[in-house]
């Protein structure tokens, strides 16, 4: 086994794709990552923008569309909901074979819908409805109106990822809207899964910014290390509330545990390890999602060993040095959070100008 497959089978995390693209689902290549050990995949607006904008693999159906009368913006969901459906059948027998563990692709809500609980909740429904498959995760982001909108989705039996969370009070909400959620659930929670994707990359590039800007030695020392240290500490809540008699009476009716998920795990700082946000949070019941330069990184280098709870008194201790010597946490966490929807929000904007463009050349 590689490196990707041993990952999962030995410490039970499963990688998951962070890429999701017309082509390599015509081309055989995103089933050779599932060969190779991927065991999901997510998408985002931006991944979209890519994929859709940046190649030609989309033009013929859009063409097709178009003439027919759609609008871009239907369009558009159109050619999405193509993909996903097409990922989600290749990824169905890894989902069968794991008893509805893995095998899932995860689609992203519109993003002007990330500060709209209801709209949140009435689109994840409609999203589940319309491409009817058991391995689908909805993404709705952990804002503050996600919150509610995830424990109703959940409620009504919906898959969830839940997208965006940059702090571990705010992922504190999230769990209590799953446990919610599944406790309001009628019958066998046997169907119901979830991950609370938790960002990291992000989280340094803010935190580096804010203790240059201090620029003491003392700060400049605690450099490229908070976004584990959070993960860390977020990981040891999943363990302490997935736990316990409120916990073993929802697994009587079949629930399965909300699974902790690394995202924005590829390095931008060159000066870090390429592998720093995989190799530093490794452990069971655990997801990290790749672009795929990370994925073969980690298989031709990756660290094999548990790592995801080792330091946890240090990981503390060193977000309290990053608050005392002058970096607001949770100020960080609300800027990520405002500044990632506003990134989506971008990426969907953009596309959609030139799906209009291209429109108006067919027409």
């Amino acid at each position: 086994m590689g490196r990707l497959q041993r990952l999962f089978a030995e410490h039970g995390q499963s990688p998951w794709l962070d890429n999701l693209r017309r082509d390599w689902l015509e081309d055989g290549e995103l089933a050779r990552w599932v060969e190779r050990g991927v065991r999901g995949v997510t998408s985002n607006p931006t991944i979209f923008q890519k994929a859709i904008g940046g190649t030609g693999s989309y033009d013929e159906q859009f063409a097709d569309l178009v003439r027919s009368g759609k609008e871009p913006l239907e369009a558009y969901w159109e050619l999405v909901v193509d993909d996903v459906t097409a990922a989600l059948d290749l990824l169905r027998p890894l989902h069968d074979a794991s008893d509805g563990e893995d095998g899932y692709v995860s689609l992203e809500l519109a993003p002007d819908l990330a500060r709209d609980t209801d709209g949140s909740r009435e689109a994840a429904a409609a999203f589940h409805e319309r491409i009817a498959r058991p391995n689908l995760l909805v993404k709705i982001p952990g804002t503050a109106e996600g919150v509610p909108a995830i424990r109703d989705s959940i409620a009504a039996g919906h898959s969830i990822n839940i997208t965006l969370l940059f702090s571990v009070e705010r992922y504190g909400e999230v769990i209590d809207a799953y446990l919610d959620g599944l406790e309001a659930a009628e019958g066998d929670l046997h169907g119901i899964h979830s991950v609370a994707s938790f960002f990291l990359s992000r989280v340094d590039t803010e935190v580096d910014r804010r203790l240059e800007a201090i620029g003491t030695s003392e700060a400049l020392a605690l450099r490229g290390k908070a976004a584990v240290a959070q993960a860390k500490l977020a990981y040891a809540l999943f363990r302490e509330r997935f736990a316990g008699e409120r916990w073993d009476a929802l697994v009587a009716r079949g629930a399965a545990v909300q699974r902790p998920l690394w995202a924005s795990t590829s390095t931008k700082n060159p000066d870090y390890p390429d592998l720093l946000y995989v190799d530093t949070l490794i452990g069971p019941d655990t997801v990290n999602t790749m672009p795929e330069g990370t994925l073969e990184a980690f298989d031709d280098h990756g660290t094999l060993a548990r790592t995801v709870d080792a330091g946890l008194d240090e990981a503390r201790a060193h977000l309290d040095r990053v608050a005392e010597v002058g970096v607001d946490l949770d100020d960080v966490a609300r800027q990520l959070e405002d500044e990632g929807v506003a990134a989506f929000a971008k990426s969907f904007d953009e596309l959609l100008d030139t799906l209009e463009q291209k429109a108006a050349d067919l027409t």
